[in-house]
């Protein structure tokens, strides 16, 4: 009895422990017409760390339609003061911006890796991304550019400019939480829009300090709303909403569509990023070391969880023994962990339905497609696993191309090796799915290389580099299902964000028509 009562205070010190820290965790908000303010439903959600399951690192807002209105007429209201603010001193808060983000990196890099799981160098990158859109795309407003051209007649001026969208609705993923929104909202803003911004579930916190921030900064309230929630209920209001002339969305290829119909029925803009399936073609005179360090990283880097990753290696069959032999000593070694260890190399996984899709997806290639398991294929879920999403890093060889875990998206550590007989076999497997994101090539020859930049039909393609690490002065995007056309980053985003408006000025005195009134050469 004494010790059965023992055995009932231990456990109830526990739960009261865990009680008390749950009731210590932060409590976030939306930020609406510059407030932070609760969900109109009074609910909330929590932010797990993958790491650590036990670990919650916020609540937030379990936001509904009611939410995305009061942001969306927000911005209605703040949108004719924003637009005619001039790009120049919309610049200058952007800067302003870059700065914050610069002096708190460090801070908004932990909380990226405690609720996002990469390791702190990759999460590092994600920050200083943002940091670089801000800067770069900042600069935009000194310039905006448009152009005059000469008039098909006399006394008369051409010239373009471009205008606003007006109210913008941004969808981000969780794999990048402040670069993505970053990529969308500072575009969005210099162009003189204002947003409403729905961060992933899973990583509400890391948008959460891009707002912040934006607030700190002195963007004006009305300009950059925030809403939390889930896709189905905020999602879907946002992109039905007929205000929202615009809809940016990342994430699946499934989703995508949906969004796309949607926009379709109310005649909205929509700019889709959506998946990948991407390939690194290794030649038989390529840097064998060399191919195999840019497939590691490309592979495993953010857990394999990049729509860039490089998912197939596709290697000439002269060197396949000496690449996979190494690939796989290279694989074995990779520490995984808690990104928030220095020395984890690959950290878990976003949450449990992303363990179930690609432990289904490894025993696809092991039973229905029969390709050979090198290395890994095992969730990790003992001692320092045991409350975390880890994956071991896992590679396959002797695939074939049509094989399931060659064609379609896994989103996590899993690469496929597939053979080739030569550079048009390799080009022909690459390009063989429907995707058309990134792709490398690893060779000495450059011939070959530009024979593999020419045919491949990608939106991104690397030499002698891995599928991952796009810059943000060069336009981000894909090909066939991996988007509709548009592309992020560089100065080509400003064509999601603006619209054109040709000019005409006619100080002739007189009607003039046109392709109607020419007048023939003197």
């Amino acid at each position: 009895m004494a010790q059965a009562k023992k055995a009932i205070s231990k456990t109830s010190g526990k739960l009261s422990a865990r009680n008390a820290a749950r009731a210590a965790v932060k409590t976030y908000h939306n930020y609406i017409d510059g407030e932070w303010v609760e969900s109109q439903s009074g609910e909330m959600f929590e932010n797990i760390n993958p790491a650590d399951t036990r670990d919650i690192v916020g609540r937030f807002p379990l936001s509904t339609s009611d939410d995305v209105n009061a942001a969306v007429n927000a911005a209605h209201g703040a949108f004719d003061r924003w637009r005619n603010t001039p790009a120049p001193k919309r610049a200058e808060i952007l800067f302003r911006l870059g700065e914050i983000l610069i002096r708190d990196k460090e801070q908004f890099t932990a909380d990226m890796t405690r609720e996002m799981g990469k390791v702190l160098k990759e999460a590092g990158g994600d920050v200083q991304e943002a940091i670089d859109c801000t800067y770069y795309t900042a600069g935009e407003g000194r310039r905006l550019h448009g152009f005059t051209t000469p008039a098909e007649m006399r006394s008369k001026f051409a010239m373009c400019i471009r205008q606003p969208v007006g109210l913008c609705g941004l969808i981000t993923p969780w794999n990048f939480p402040m670069a993505i929104p970053s990529w969308k909202l500072i575009p969005a803003l210099i162009c003189g829009n204002t947003v409403v911004l729905k961060p992933a579930e899973d990583t509400p916190l890391s948008t959460y300090n891009l707002v912040k921030a934006c607030e700190e900064a002195g963007i004006p309230p009305g300009v950059v709303n925030l809403v939390t929630g889930y896709g189905e209920s905020v999602g879907a209001a946002m992109t039905n909403h007929t205000a929202l002339r615009l809809i940016s969305f990342t994430g699946s290829t499934e989703t995508g569509r949906i969004v796309a119909s949607a926009c379709a029925e109310r005649n909205a803009i929509c700019s889709l990023e959506m998946g990948g399936k991407n390939a690194i073609i290794v030649m038989d005179d390529a840097d064998i070391d060399l191919a195999v360090e840019g497939a590691i990283w490309g592979a495993f880097g953010t857990s394999g969880q990049r729509c860039t990753a490089s998912s197939r290696l596709v290697v000439h069959k002269k060197v396949y023994k000496q690449f996979v032999s190494k690939l796989v000593e290279e694989a074995k070694a990779l520490r995984v962990g808690n990104g928030a260890d220095p020395k984890t190399d690959v950290g878990p996984v976003i949450n449990n339905d992303a363990v179930e899709k690609i432990m289904s997806y490894i025993r696809i290639g092991r039973n229905d497609d029969g390709a050979k398991l090198a290395c890994g294929g095992k969730r990790l879920s003992r001692g320092d696993y045991a409350n975390g999403y880890f994956i071991e890093p896992t590679v396959f060889t002797d695939a074939a191309p049509d094989m399931r875990i060659s064609q379609e998206e896994i989103f996590g550590p899993v690469t496929t090796v597939i053979p080739a007989n030569s550079l048009e076999d390799a080009i022909q497997i690459a390009n063989g799915v429907r995707y058309g994101l990134s792709a490398a090539i690893y060779t000495q020859n450059v011939n070959r290389a530009f024979k593999a930049m020419n045919d491949m039909y990608t939106g991104i393609f690397y030499v002698n580099a891995s599928t991952i690490g796009a810059e943000v002065h060069l336009p981000f995007g894909g090909t066939k299902a991996t988007g509709n056309g548009h592309r992020e980053a560089g100065t080509q985003v400003l064509d999601i964000f603006s619209e054109w408006k040709s000019i005409y000025v006619d100080f002739s005195g007189k009607l003039q028509r046109a392709q109607i009134d020419v007048e023939s050469p003197q």
